[in-house]
């Protein structure tokens, strides 16, 4: 057994990742998923069978890519959000796939519009679910449902004032007796809650 996973040989990119990635280069596009992050959120999404699934930031698509590439010919999933040039990456490449809903709009107010105990999984990519409307969010998660956030370990282009949040929202976390949490240096730094 290595002790590293440096390298991942037994982690195989979804089909249309290569071409994603591509564009995203092409854009400038910074803020994407790294395979990491990828890998584990398709693990997740494999263990919600007939799964209800959002995430908010669909960037360019390369997490959603990885959701897709878990999840079940039953289950579905909402992207959400508010750059429809970064967006229309995942629409081109993505768009076809009969249980992807993509959504341009301001998670925020989708957030505040969704009914409670919604969604198996919730990955926040993205300021909402995670700094803005962390409770609305937390609240569409079903019993026995994920919550899954990354960027929580120091990160270059975090902007200015930006650590001062993440200690904020951990302690919110911990403190949510609704969910079990843990938070696992993997990636760029993963928080993965279960609701009780």
């Amino acid at each position: 057994m290595p002790r590293s996973f440096d390298d991942l040989p037994w982690i195989t990119n979804p089909p249309q990742l290569a071409s994603i990635l591509t564009r995203t280069v092409e854009l400038g596009f910074h803020m994407g998923s790294e395979p990491r992050t990828g890998a584990l959120l398709r693990t997740l999404a494999a263990s919600k069978p007939g799964g209800h699934f959002l995430e908010l930031g669909t960037g360019t698509g390369l997490a959603t890519a990885w959701l897709l590439d878990g999840m079940d010919a039953a289950s579905r999933l909402i992207s959400l959000d508010t750059n429809p040039d970064v967006q229309q990456v995942a629409r081109t490449f993505l768009g076809s796939d009969k249980r992807l809903n993509l959504v341009l709009e301001d998670g925020l107010a989708f957030l505040q519009r969704q009914p409670a105990v919604t969604y198996d999984l919730v990955f926040a990519d993205a300021m909402p679910g995670k700094y803005e409307g962390l409770q609305e969010c937390l609240n569409t998660v079903k019993p026995g449902g994920l919550y899954v956030i990354d960027d929580m370990l120091p990160q270059s282009n975090w902007p200015e004032g930006h650590a001062e949040k993440v200690p904020r929202l951990m302690d919110q976390l911990a403190a949510d007796q609704r969910f079990v949490m843990v938070p696992i240096p993997w990636a760029t730094g993963i928080v993965l809650a279960v609701k009780h």
